[in-house]
């Protein structure tokens, strides 16, 4: 078995970044943890599923507060410690996966197996790919892109002390589209090999 490898990517909606995140499971042979991590955690805690997707990645303060399976706080806040707590299971069993947005670059900070990455990309990229994917106006893309990317920084800088696309807090920060979707991953399959070498 090779040395244990945790991929951590946060990116800009419309950035490309979660097919970026797929690719390089791929690349490396490793599962990838998404929306599907709230399937895994329902499982294992006999919840269900449906009511974890409607309180993903959402700030506090926004729904009720409840106890559930012994964590008291606002149902969104329940889920991302759930959450957090899943991602710190996986990696202490000596796990490899690629982990998309979840604050995992904070959450497993100082985990030796760890490459985080954040993925942006250009205005205009954002818009083009948006609006094609959605099939929606640019306009319509560009109100979205500002939504989804708003949403995800208040729900990281609730929980981190780094801020949202902080380029310290994450150990490269690529555009892509600087190099185009292809380059890019090659060049981040190049860096998380080097990388991947120096893990004791």
């Amino acid at each position: 078995m090779g040395k244990q490898l945790i991929i951590a990517v946060s990116r800009e909606f419309g950035s490309g970044g979660h097919e970026i995140a797929d690719i390089l499971a791929k690349k490396f042979n490793i599962p990838i943890y998404d929306n599907n991590l709230l399937t895994e955690i329902a499982n294992s805690k006999n919840l269900d599923v449906d009511t974890l997707e409607k309180y993903d990645e959402k700030p506090k303060n926004i729904f009720p507060s409840r106890s559930v399976r012994g964590y008291s706080n606002s149902l969104s806040e329940v889920l991302a410690q759930m959450q957090f707590d899943y991602i710190r299971e996986l990696a202490n069993k000596g796990e490899s996966f690629v982990i998309v947005g979840r604050c995992a670059e904070t959450v497993l900070k100082n985990h030796p197996a760890l490459v985080s990455i954040f993925v942006l990309a250009d205005k205009e990229s954002k818009i083009t790919r948006v609006s094609k994917h959605n099939d929606i106006s640019r306009s319509e893309a560009e109100s979205l892109i500002n939504m989804q990317n708003k949403k995800r920084k208040t729900y990281h800088n609730r929980y981190c002390e780094d801020k949202w696309g902080d380029s310290r807090a994450y150990d490269l920060c690529i555009n892509s589209s600087r190099l185009g979707f292809d380059e890019t991953v090659n060049e981040l399959e190049d860096y998380i090999n080097r990388r991947r070498k120096m893990f004791k």
